[in-house]
């Protein structure tokens, strides 16, 4: 139908805006699903207080709106961690419809992060690893896979998403290396010690062949009974019992695994770049928290040994 009298569109609702900016993310920046649901929550949360708060047109939206936003948010308890994500999350919009001529002004610009407490990730020893790893009965086919499961994360430091969806052209195990894909699908080669190729290559030859199904092919490393991936759940109850077995008291995780490989590295002299290569770290300031977690482990080691501790 013509506009007889040549009006200008009207402007894009804020909804339309949010998943501009959502999409942007996701295929310009390829950022992971987590990621995204995670901004996206985010943003939702914001547009809805602003609807309730009879704020209709993101163009009106002021500093003073996110600061009162903010500080509700604070006041129903919200963590500082999830507050920084969020204001990570508004900054981020608001930067993207500036730059995109769809906002005259970024009212987020000057908005600054709070200080985050850091908090010093669970590392077990190494004594702990060791026993936790051997905690599957591998005279079974399922033990065996469980096996090769706990020593390839504790080899490589692959989170649990990596783990399930490890597929087998990702194994170059005569080069002593698999291919992992991390957050935003970025690619890395980290090298998987003999141990864990051990386990591994015994799997792939007297269990997995046992666990395929007829008819159903794949090339996921990893199967349960039913021939199919295992999922991240599987593996958190894997990690968990195979703490609890093993008498650690900790509240063990497959990230636990994770710490524990970069913190092992760092104690025994490995450069603090390699590590954050090998954990896909963008930031090295990421990866720095471990140093922390040496730091901490030496001086527990001088409180107990040293006569004058």
């Amino acid at each position: 139908m013509e506009n007889p009298k040549n009006e200008p569109p009207p402007p894009p609702s804020f909804l339309q805006l949010i998943q501009a900016y959502l999409t942007y993310l996701r295929i310009e920046k390829g950022l992971a699903d987590n990621t995204l649901t995670s901004y996206s929550f985010d943003i939702h949360r914001f547009a809805t207080w602003l609807w309730e708060s009879g704020t209709k047109n993101v163009s009106e939206v002021t500093r003073e709106d996110i600061t009162r936003f903010l500080e509700s948010l604070h006041r129903a308890g919200l963590s500082s961690r999830s507050l920084s994500r969020t204001i990570s999350s508004l900054k981020g919009l608001f930067k993207f419809l500036s730059e995109e001529n769809l906002l005259q002004e970024n009212v987020t610009a000057d908005l600054e992060l709070p200080i985050q407490e850091k908090h010093l990730p669970e590392v077990l020893t190494r004594d702990e690893i060791f026993r936790l790893l051997e905690q599957p009965d591998t005279s079974t086919i399922r033990g065996i896979r469980d096996r090769a499961i706990l020593e390839s994360m504790y080899a490589t430091g692959m989170r649990v998403s990596e783990a399930v969806n490890l597929r087998l052209p990702q194994l170059m195990l005569d080069d002593g290396l698999v291919q992992l894909f991390g957050k935003g699908s970025k690619e890395r080669l980290v090298p998987i010690g003999e141990m864990a190729i051990k386990w591994i290559n015994r799997y792939l030859t007297s269990s997995r062949p046992q666990l395929v199904k007829p008819g159903f092919r794949t090339n996921i490393v990893f199967l349960n009974n039913r021939g199919r991936g295992l999922s991240r759940m599987s593996i958190w109850n894997l990690v968990r019992n195979a703490a609890r077995s093993a008498g650690i008291k900790h509240d063990v995780h497959p990230h636990t695994l994770r710490h524990s490989f970069a913190t092992h590295l760092l104690e025994g002299g490995a450069d603090l770049r390699a590590v954050q290569e090998m954990l896909g770290h963008v930031d090295i300031s990421t990866t720095e928290i471990y140093t922390h977690v040496d730091r901490e482990y030496l001086k527990q080691e001088h409180k107990a040994h040293h006569p004058r501790g």
